[in-house]
Formats: structure tokens, C-alpha cells, sequence
């Protein structure tokens, strides 16, 4: 089976746990997921199944968007609520104040990564390290938060729906914004309602996965992943040098485009260049 199934992961799951689990659902060991989500986190999860595993390298790049809850007056080791309570203080903090706030952290901002996090730093992850009471400098990280809005604030606890590049940490942001506020603050929780090209209303809960006779119906063609690209069909002897890794010439503007073949069979995402048509990457099956 080949192709790719958006999960609604639960929490409590890894996104390892998921992958493997769903790799004797599907029946291959030949699976792997598009961005972690920390084991408390919900949401969208994509996982490539057989021969869709080759995009997996282009979904590293995905945006990804966000639903969040901001615990304000509330500091923790690992910056999100399940962490060991660090300071605590009373919240006096005003829907002004908080847009203002937030206000500072859209646009390209820089991150220090957290402890609690799988980064590696001399070959050994910061959060083995931080479990072992180690803390190590980390260097800032470039970020884009292309979207935070605030869609709801009562008392201590203000809901985000944030839409960010690759390596973003919620957590940190929610840190960040309640230092910004003077207060502190951490992530109470956090759902994924986006990643690429696939949202949350395509999601298909994990316990459905796990109970069903017929997980392929849940597979989608991976060339939904990159629909965002225009489609062209190539003719027969424009497949054959598309199938043989040659370039040839085409009629096209510069840009990305989903190959498919005269029977409509997806071949390739290719890149046109100048008259040109070459293969990024190519999906048919050998």
C-alpha cells in the first residue's frame, strides 16, 4: 500500500508510537511521519505509507498552523504545563496589553531552542541532557510566525491560533510572550489544525485506524501533497524521457508542476526552467 493518511493524533502518543503502530495497521515497515508533535499536542499528523515515503523531505519545509493555549503567570522547566512549576504570580494583564505582546512576535523572530526538546548538542539530546539536571547554552534559531492571533482571553488564559515555519516551538513562543508580559507563562495545550497542504477536517482519528478492516480507504494519492503546484499532462514520448530521468523541452512558465502521464498516472513533481522540464523528484512506480 502506498499513499498518505492525515491522523488526528491523541494525546499521550508520540508521533513514534503512531508510526508504529500504524506500520503493522498497513503492513510494512516502510512508513514515517511529516513533523513531530510533542506527546501532549493533538492534531494533524501526516503519515507516508510505502513508496509516499519519498515526500517525506518536502514536508520538513511545511507550514504549519496552530490552536494554543497560553497559560499565563505560570513558569515551567519544560515551558509547557506538564513541567515542574518554576515561579507562579498573580496575572493582572489586559486584551491590550496581550496584543501588544503579541504584536512583537509576528514577523521573522528568533528562538532559543528548549532543553526539553530533541535537538542534539554534542551528539546527545538536550532533553536527555535536561532530565539528567544539565542545562547547555543554546544558540538562537530563526523562525517565522507568519500568523498569531488571539481568539480568545479570559483571566490567565489566552487561546493562539498560530500559523509558523518549520522549527517553531509553540511551547517557547507561549514562554516568550508571557516573559514579554511580565508574568511568565507556559503552554497549557496545543492542537495542530494544519500542516501543508492538509487541515484537521481531513484528519482521520488514530482509534479509527487502529480498528478498522480497511485502512487503505483512508490512504490518500501523494499527489495531494503538492496541489498546490499546477498539473501538467505530458505526452507519450515526453513520459518516457520523464520516466528515464531526462529532461525535454516544454511550453511552460518557470516553475513547480505535478507530472502526470497520458493514462493520468502521477509521475513526478518536475521543476520548468527556461523551456525546460526536469524531475525533482519522480512517485511512479518502477
Amino acid at each position: 500500500m502506498n499513499g498518505i493518511v492525515i491522523v488526528d493524533k491523541p494525546a499521550g502518543w508520540t508521533s513514534q508510537d503512531v508510526t508504529a503502530r500504524l506500520r503493522r495497521v498497513f503492513g510494512t515497515r516502510r512508513i514515517g511521519h511529516g513533523g513531530t508533535l510533542d506527546p501532549m499536542a493533538t492534531g494533524v499528523l501526516p503519515v507516508f505509507v510505502g513508496r509516499a515515503t519519498r515526500a517525506v523531505e518536502f514536508f520538513e519545509h511545511a507550514e504549519k498552523t496552530y490552536e494554543a493555549v497560553l497559560r499565563l503567570g505560570i513558569t515551567t522547566d519544560t515551558e509547557d504545563i506538564t513541567g515542574s512549576v518554576l515561579t507562579q504570580q498573580t496575572v493582572q494583564v489586559t486584551g491590550e496589553a496581550l496584543e501588544q505582546a503579541l504584536a512583537s512576535f509576528r514577523g521573522e523572530i528568533l528562538q532559543v531552542p528548549p532543553m526539553y526538546s530533541a535537538l542534539k548538542v554534542g551528539g546527545q539530546k538536550l532533553c536527555d541532557l535536561a532530565r539528567k539536571g544539565v542545562e547547555v547554552e543554546r544558540q538562537p534559531r530563526p523562525v517565522t510566525i507568519f500568523l498569531l492571533h488571539c481568539l480568545s482571553f479570559s483571566g490567565d488564559r489566552a487561546v493562539l491560533q498560530v500559523r509558523c515555519s518549520k522549527g517553531t516551538y509553540i511551547r517557547t513562543l507561549c514562554k516568550d510572550i508571557g516573559q514579554a508580559l511580565g508574568c511568565g507563562g507556559c503552554m497549557e495545550s496545543l492542537r495542530r489544525t494544519s500542516a501543508g497542504e492538509y487541515t484537521i477536517d481531513e484528519a482521520v482519528p488514530l482509534q479509527a485506524l487502529l480498528t478498522t478492516d480497511s485502512p487503505e480507504s483512508y490512504l490518500r494519492p501523494v499527489d495531494t501533497m503538492f496541489r498546490s503546484h499546477p498539473a501538467v499532462t505530458l505526452t507519450a514520448k515526453q513520459t518516457l524521457r520523464c520516466r528515464n530521468g531526462n529532461a525535454f523541452s516544454v511550453n511552460l512558465a518557470d516553475g513547480s508542476y505535478r507530472a502526470y502521464g497520458p493514462d493520468g498516472e502521477f509521475l513526478a513533481l518536475c521543476r520548468a526552467e527556461n523551456g525546460s522540464l526536469s524531475t525533482i523528484k519522480s512517485f511512479f512506480e518502477v
